[in-house]
């Protein structure tokens, strides 16, 4: 594999522009890993911005926890590496902020269900019945009733 790209990079090092030369030339530059492995992380942005449309009781706490995590480390990791990796830092912004926006969804949804004398980490470890879901989930809609009647 190395070989494969020793050939395509110098094969493109004669063909880059002058205007994009100090971008290629660069320590994060795009013939580096530095730039190739934070750009290939968006997808997980783009996945965690698909979850939004998942029901909330379908979410995993570990998951988002975990991306929470991550992003926040990483974020701040990237502005202290030299040279300075904005590229990691603004997709390890967006995975922090999506997981964080799982973990309130899914705290919220489990708000609802859940005994109120329950501290904050203990409204997130708490399992909502099935049957409560299932009630909330199935109730008819006021506008069919209105409706039928």
């Amino acid at each position: 594999m190395s070989f494969f790209f020793r050939r395509v990079i110098s094969f493109l090092d004669t063909r880059i522009p002058n205007r994009l030369r100090p971008l290629w030339e660069h320590p994060a530059g795009l013939k580096t890993v530095h730039f190739w492995a934070p750009t290939f992380k968006w997808g997980l942005v783009i996945a965690g911005i698909a979850d939004m449309a998942r029901p909330a009781e379908k979410l995993s706490t570990f998951q988002s926890t975990a991306l929470a995590a991550t992003g926040t480390i990483w974020a701040r990791y990237s502005l202290v590496i030299i040279p300075v990796n904005y590229n990691l830092f603004g997709v390890n912004l967006f995975v922090g902020t999506v997981g964080y926006m799982q973990l309130n969804r899914i705290y919220q949804h489990k708000k609802t269900f859940a005994p109120p004398e329950l501290y904050f980490w203990d409204v997130l470890r708490y399992e909502v019945p099935a049957k409560e879901v299932a009630a909330v989930t199935s109730a008819p809609d006021s506008d069919k009733v209105e409706a039928a009647a």
